[in-house]
């Protein structure tokens, strides 16, 4: 099985290059990682990561902005979602803006 993420900075119309995002299971960090200029993290989990169960997507929102001079509410956004299969893809995007975000179950 494999996950990957987008970040879409909203405010800007581009990509969030250097968002700190880690995965987490049971309340142990399973994957840590840092969207690249496109925005994305993938191939970044150890092998066998993330089985079937529920897991949180942490993203570090608050230090992005913070590092581009913007005040934002949300310090971290928090995504937590089910793996029934294990076998398939699960992305997961993050559409982002200083006072509000949305995600959706990607392909």
């Amino acid at each position: 099985m494999s996950l990957s993420t987008h970040v879409l900075d909203a405010m800007l119309g581009r990509p969030a290059e250097g968002v700190a995002v880690r995965l987490e299971r049971d309340g142990r960090v399973v994957g840590e990682g840092v969207t690249d200029g496109d925005g994305r993290l993938r191939d970044w989990l150890p092998d066998g990561e993330p089985g079937a169960g529920v897991y949180r997507l942490v993203f570090g929102t608050g230090a992005y902005f913070a590092a581009a001079g913007v005040d934002a509410f949300y310090p971290e956004v928090v995504v937590t979602f089910a793996v029934a299969d294990p076998t398939a893809h699960h992305h997961v995007p993050l559409l982002l803006s200083p006072f509000a975000y949305s995600t959706y179950r990607g392909s």
